[in-house]
């Protein structure tokens, strides 16, 4: 692999490549003829391929050319090729081993293939044969066609897949390049006293605010909790870019083990809010929390008030971390509205429903309440909880369940 020259892939240094097709044919009579889909068709080597190392991650396109599949004659076909690829030597004399279809399908026997793509496809390639390997080689990588008739029926794209050659690429430098950064769904918290420590609870995202999410969880004096982006994925105390206890008679700090778990001075329950940004090379998220005393109230019509939070309408916490948290009575016959209230959010950011027994966060718009659904344009009817005059919410927070009595 020494003194190879490295030929990148843009555009401009892409050198042309002989083209072939097949010869035009007048025949008054044209059939499709799939007598020859077991023949290959021809996929022609890059002219430069033997001297050069193909760097896809700062490659645009990889040029291909090849002939077009014999279906008889006389008939313009639409074709579409595939481009397959494999790292291990024996494709050449046997497809069956590793090898993977790129997305993208080509209408022309001669195309740019994608080199992201191909750079992508041979990276999972190495990674699931050398799983131990951190970096990825220079290596050959073998190349080959599939085709077939497009804009057909089922049966004749079928019936038309037909394969070229095999070309070999000697040396090919692929690279992993890491995706750009996306806010998770949700987050998810564990701890001790959070579901008897047996699961990970997940932490909602907040309605209308991409990258912030929130939860309520109960921790005992010196209790401890983790977070994460997946389920069981143990991040702690360092992994949080900052840490703020606002209106809470806690202090958080990081345990010090090996979890660097957050660990809480004073017990009760708390709000947890996570906020996130993502870098400005879109490869990194960073996140920040800030830990609220718990608070939730109910609100609207059935509660006979639309006041965020309203003390008269606060929902009383339980001493521990199973308990039921017990809203006033509502006052009014109507639908149900509570929240977590979070800070200074909107209550309609961080509002519930009960659905089948559980607690279902607001995720829509919702224009005339959980029960609206007018022309399929709402959310299914059973989502609306009706209260009647002198029943009251009850809620536990730690396992997310909930009823009306």
């Amino acid at each position: 692999m020494k003194n190879l020259y490295k030929f990148m892939l843009l555009p401009a240094m892409v050198l042309p490549l002989i083209f072939t097709s097949c010869d035009e044919d007048r025949d008054d009579n044209p059939t499709t003829d799939f007598s020859h889909v077991g023949e290959q068709f021809v996929l022609n080597t890059p002219a430069n391929a033997e001297n050069n190392t193909y760097d896809l991650a700062s490659a645009q396109s990889l040029q291909l050319t090849c002939s077009q599949p014999n279906y008889g004659t006389g008939v313009p076909y639409f074709v579409r090729y595939y481009v397959q690829a494999s790292i291990d030597p024996a494709f050449e004399k046997d497809t069956t081993v590793a090898h993977t279809e790129l997305t993208t399908a080509y209408t022309s026997a001669k195309m740019d293939v994608n080199a992201s793509e191909l750079n992508d496809a041979v990276v999972k390639l190495f990674k699931a044969a050398n799983p131990d390997e951190a970096n990825v080689p220079v290596m050959p990588v073998y190349l080959r066609l599939r085709a077939n008739i497009a804009g057909s029926t089922a049966d004749v794209e079928t019936r038309s897949n037909t394969y070229s050659n095999v070309i070999k690429l000697p040396s090919v430098q692929a690279t992993y390049v890491a995706p750009d950064a996306t806010y998770p769904a949700q987050l998810y918290v564990n701890g001790a006293s959070i579901q008897n420590g047996s699961s990970w609870k997940p932490v909602a995202p907040v309605y209308g605010l991409p990258g912030n999410y929130f939860t309520m969880v109960y921790v005992p004096d010196g209790g401890k909790i983790i977070w994460g982006t997946e389920n069981g994925d143990k991040r702690g105390f360092n992994r949080l870019r900052s840490v703020t206890v606002k209106n809470a008679d806690t202090q958080v700090t990081d345990a010090g083990d090996d979890d660097h778990s957050l660990t809480f001075s004073k017990g009760g329950w708390y709000t947890l809010f996570f906020t996130s940004e993502i870098s400005e090379d879109k490869k990194n998220i960073f996140f920040d929390l800030t830990v609220y005393q718990a608070h939730a109230y109910i609100i609207g019509n059935a509660a006979g008030d639309w006041i965020d939070a309203n003390p008269a309408l606060e929902m009383t916490a339980p001493a521990t971390a199973d308990g039921q948290w017990v809203s006033p009575a509502f006052t009014v016959a109507g639908e149900l509205r509570a929240y977590v209230k979070v800070g200074d959010l909107d209550w309609w950011r961080t509002e519930f429903t009960i659905y089948k027994g559980a607690l279902f966060w607001r995720d829509r718009d919702l224009p005339e309440g959980w029960h609206y659904n007018a022309d399929g344009k709402g959310i299914d009817p059973s989502y609306g909880v009706q209260c009647a005059v002198g029943q009251k919410l009850y809620v536990n927070f730690d396992a997310n369940t909930g009823e009306v009595k």
